[in-house]
C-alpha cells in the first residue's frame, strides 16, 4: 500500500476509535474558600439574642448596638419587632438617635406594658437579650410559671438624673437609652413587683435579684433598690457604654 494511503488509513482508524470511546469526566474545578463574611453576614447576626449570657455579652451589645443597621439585623433575625424612627433633637440635651419603637417579641409570649416603647436600638437589643436569657427562664426556674407581662415605667424622659433632685447631670432617659422595669405578671395570676418583693428571701425576691445580677452582664448601668431610695420601686436598665451595677 502506498505510504500516504497507509498513513491516512491509520489516522482515520484512530479518529474512529476515539469517537467510540466513552467521554472522560471533566476535571472538577479546584475548591474555592468562601470570602470572609461581611458585617451583616457575620455569625453573630441573628444569634446574639439567643446566646446564653457570658463574659462578652455586654461588649457584644455595645458593638452590635452601635450601628443601627447591624442592631436592626440582630432584632429582625430574632423576630423582635422594631420600627426605626428619624433622629430628632428635642432640646440641647434631649432627643433620640439610632432609635425606634420596640414592639412585640414574636419569639416569646410575654408582652411589655405599656407596649410600643420608643428607645435606642441598643436599648432594645439589650432588653431582648435580658428577657430571653434571664427574666423569662428565671421566672420558670424560681417561680414555676411563665411571664406573660413585663411592666415598666417608660424609657424616654427629658430630665436630669434623679428627676432633678440632688443632681443636674443629664439622665440616660433623656436620650431614650434606659428603661425603668417595675415588675412582671405570671401566667398563674401572680404579680411580682420591685416595690413589694425586693427585700427578704422569698422566691419573688430571689427572682428579682437574679434578673438584676444578670442585667449587669448585659447593660452598662443597672440601678436597683440597693442603690438608693429613688430606685425603691424599679430597676434602671441603661444600655450605654458605662459600667456600674448596684
Amino acid at each position: 500500500m502506498h505510504p500516504l494511503r497507509l498513513f491516512a488509513t491509520a489516522v482515520s482508524t484512530a479518529l474512529l476509535l476515539a469517537g467510540c470511546s466513552p467521554m472522560l469526566p471533566e476535571r472538577p474545578a479546584p475548591a474555592r474558600y468562601p470570602a470572609a463574611p461581611s458585617r451583616t453576614e457575620a455569625p453573630l447576626v441573628g444569634a446574639l439574642i439567643d446566646l446564653p449570657l457570658g463574659g462578652g455579652t455586654r461588649s457584644a451589645v455595645a458593638r452590635e448596638g452601635a450601628d443601627l443597621q447591624q442592631c436592626m439585623a440582630q432584632l429582625t433575625a430574632a423576630r423582635v419587632t422594631f420600627r426605626p424612627v428619624p433622629d430628632r433633637a428635642n432640646s440641647e440635651t434631649c432627643g433620640l438617635s439610632a432609635g425606634g419603637v420596640l414592639g412585640p417579641d414574636m419569639g416569646t409570649v410575654a408582652r411589655m406594658t405599656p407596649g410600643d416603647v420608643e428607645m435606642t436600638c441598643q436599648t432594645a437589643l439589650a432588653l431582648s437579650i435580658w428577657r430571653r436569657q434571664s427574666l423569662e427562664p428565671a421566672a420558670r426556674e424560681i417561680l414555676g410559671s411563665d411571664v406573660v407581662q413585663i411592666d415598666h415605667m417608660g424609657a424616654y424622659a427629658c430630665r436630669s438624673v434623679n428627676n432633678g433632685g440632688v443632681s443636674n447631670r443629664v439622665s440616660a432617659h433623656s436620650q431614650a437609652a434606659a428603661l425603668d422595669f417595675s415588675g412582671v405578671r405570671l401566667r398563674d395570676g401572680r404579680r411580682v413587683a420591685v416595690a413589694d418583693d425586693w427585700s427578704g428571701d422569698s422566691p419573688e425576691a430571689r427572682f428579682l435579684r437574679r434578673i438584676r445580677d444578670d442585667a449587669c452582664r448585659i447593660f452598662g448601668t443597672v440601678l436597683s433598690p440597693d442603690y438608693n431610695a429613688v430606685h425603691r420601686d424599679h430597676l434602671h436598665l441603661e444600655a450605654t457604654d458605662t459600667r456600674f451595677c448596684r
